[in-house]
């Protein structure tokens, strides 16, 4: 996965709220884009969980390097091949130590809800079979920009993912624009 903090490992992060945006192609530096205050309201439950009977969602956390890095790094052409993906500098040759610490920050971005970054697992086996990211958008145009990625061993499941968390985003979130690239089978 990208983290801002990936991109620049030697900037301290702020103390004061600011959330680092993703923009089509990757993240983009502090200086460049930042959105200070709260991503979602104070009084959102932030959904754990989303599931259909082809996948499930729960947040992205440590527990879930070994198969996160394989799914990843399995897929790498695949990944740059999915809409919102095809300019990015991720994934990239990461190690699995360094892996470990981007789930690591994205589970603390989803603690201090400053992003939610979600595991897609596997029903039957609890394999990772792809990532959906949910970030701050800083236009005035989009509320969150959302991107996610199955790995090339199961490509069919692309569209079926964006269709589910499009309904998910719409229902249960509090964002009106959400900026997430359609799918061609998608619409």
């Amino acid at each position: 996965m990208i983290r801002p903090a990936e991109l620049c490992p030697q900037t301290p992060r702020p103390a004061s709220p600011v959330l680092v945006l993703l923009i089509p192609g990757g993240w983009i530096d502090e200086d460049v884009g930042v959105v200070e205050g709260p991503f979602v309201p104070s009084g959102f439950v932030v959904p754990l969980a989303l599931a259909t009977k082809q996948f499930r969602l729960e947040p992205l956390g440590p527990q879930h390097n070994d198969s996160d890095y394989e799914a990843w790094s399995s897929s790498v052409e695949h990944i740059h091949m999915t809409p919102g993906w095809e300019t990015s500098s991720w994934p990239d040759d990461r190690s699995m130590v360094d892996n470990l610490r981007d789930l690591q920050a994205h589970a603390d971005d989803f603690e201090n809800r400053e992003g939610f970054t979600y595991t897609v697992l596997d029903p039957a086996t609890g394999d990772v079979i792809g990532c959906v990211y949910i970030y701050p958008d800083d236009s005035e145009q989009h509320d969150a920009r959302v991107l996610s990625w199955v790995r090339a061993s199961r490509p069919e499941l692309d569209v079926q993912l964006w269709r589910a968390v499009t309904d998910w985003l719409a229902d249960e979130w509090p964002f009106e624009r959400v900026a997430y690239a359609e799918r061609a089978d998608g619409a």
